[in-house]
Order: C-alpha cells, then sequence, then structure tokens
C-alpha cells in the first residue's frame, strides 16, 4: 500500500477535482447549442412606410409594423413569383 501524508493526499485530491471541473467546462464550452432565436432572413422585416426593422416570424406573405402599424408585405426576389 502506498503511504501519503494527510496534506499530500487533501492537496491530490483538490488538484484532480480542478482538472477534472476544467475539463468539463472545457467540452461543454464547445458543444454550445445556438440560441433559440431565429435570425433566418425570412423573419426579418423593413417597413415601407417609417423604414423600421423588426423580427416577425410568424407571418409569411404579411407583416404589421409594430411601430407604425402599417401592413407590409413580403417582396420574393427572383424566381417569377
Amino acid at each position: 500500500m502506498i503511504k501519503l501524508e494527510f496534506e499530500t493526499a487533501i492537496f491530490l485530491y483538490l488538484l484532480f477535482s480542478i482538472f477534472g471541473f476544467l475539463a468539463i467546462w472545457l467540452v461543454f464550452s464547445k458543444i454550445k447549442t445556438p440560441t433559440e432565436h431565429s435570425t433566418q432572413l425570412e423573419s426579418i422585416w423593413q417597413c415601407f412606410i417609417c423604414t423600421y426593422i423588426y423580427v416577425d416570424s410568424k407571418h409569411k406573405k404579411l407583416s404589421v409594423c409594430p411601430r407604425c402599424k402599417s401592413f407590409n408585405e413580403r417582396e420574393f426576389k427572383g424566381g417569377g413569383h
């Protein structure tokens, strides 16, 4: 059996604990998941009246500006839509 002094055992326990927490922190910081907020181009709108830029992910073709309450229609570029 290996004989350890009390101070050495405490030091080794703390050292391995700190390295263990550091390793877990590094692993979880590398596998962060992106936030749930939608930043897709389809959900970003610009009002034609007041030029306010806002996010509205609920509507596909028609949206209401939160600032001036005007209706905005989605412009489809290309493809003949």
